[in-house]
């Protein structure tokens, strides 16, 4: 597994950043500039993603392996406790991390991450992930991602090429594709349930302080189960970001604020 480190790293304070599951670790430079002068800001590429290896087997492309690899990497760093920030998936492995016996985890925050996972956002993501498409320049990848991102909200032109050249790589025959493993929708599809994943079971279980930032737009994680969370579990902080969907970039510095504020409390 790859990962990015920011700061100082003989650091004993530790800043995990997992990303979304097409994503990279690229997507927190933004955020690890940022707070690098508190935390050792350490941003994995998950397995399949990146700069990191990819499973023999694509049915372990799931949470439970991005939890024991996300053990390992904390054991590596040699600390007994760290802040987490997950975009997603990055929030699902978090929540399943904060919520073991014992948890290294001991401030959460989840970027459109939930008890709830609405069951149309996940044919939604199912619909693109995996088609594997080769694209003939930069600019003919970034008219997709423009398209399947269009609810990350407002970027700018520069932003969009940033969040766009983090997830390709170069064919050797001068093409473009998305790097991670197409074989990650293997898993995905086969853990679609009928209806919504509810994980309360999970949520309820953390005990450290959770901030959850929610896009107003969100058809991931619904209004109704966002402000269940500020009642149960940890009782979560939720922050709404208007005008965006499934998930905000963290790339702004309105959202770097939120997320700093509830860290450095």
């Amino acid at each position: 597994m790859a990962y990015l480190e920011w700061g100082d790293p003989t650091n004993p304070e530790v800043l995990i950043c997992a990303h979304g599951l097409t994503r990279c670790a690229r997507d927190f430079d933004n955020l690890a500039r940022a707070l690098c002068t508190r935390y050792r800001v350490v941003c994995p590429d998950m397995v399949g993603r990146g700069d990191s290896g990819w499973l023999a087997d694509p049915v372990f492309y799931a949470v439970p392996q991005y939890v024991a690899d996300m053990v390992t990497l904390i054991a590596r760093l040699d600390v007994e406790r760290v802040h987490w920030v997950g975009t997603s998936l990055g929030g699902l492995v978090g929540m399943a991390l904060a919520a073991q016996k014992d948890s290294p985890v001991t401030k959460l925050a989840l970027n459109e991450a939930g008890a709830v996972v609405a069951h149309a956002s996940l044919e939604r993501i199912g619909q693109y992930l995996g088609t594997d498409p080769r694209f003939p320049s930069i600019k003919a990848a970034e008219k997709v991602v423009r398209a399947v991102s269009a609810p990350f909200g407002p970027h700018t032109d520069a932003e969009w090429r940033f969040l766009t050249e983090v997830v390709l790589r170069k064919n050797p025959d001068g093409t473009w594709r998305f790097h991670y493993d197409p074989r990650i929708a293997v898993a995905y599809r086969g853990q679609i349930p009928e209806g919504d994943i509810v994980l309360w079971d999970t949520y309820d279980a953390i005990r450290c302080p959770t901030l959850l930032i929610r896009g107003a737009q969100s058809d991931l994680l619904s209004r109704e189960t966002a402000e269940e969370m500020t009642r149960r579990g940890p009782q979560a902080k939720l922050v709404e970001l208007p005008g965006i969907g499934h998930a905000p970039t963290l790339l702004h510095d309105d959202q770097i604020a939120i997320v700093r504020e509830f860290l450095f409390s």
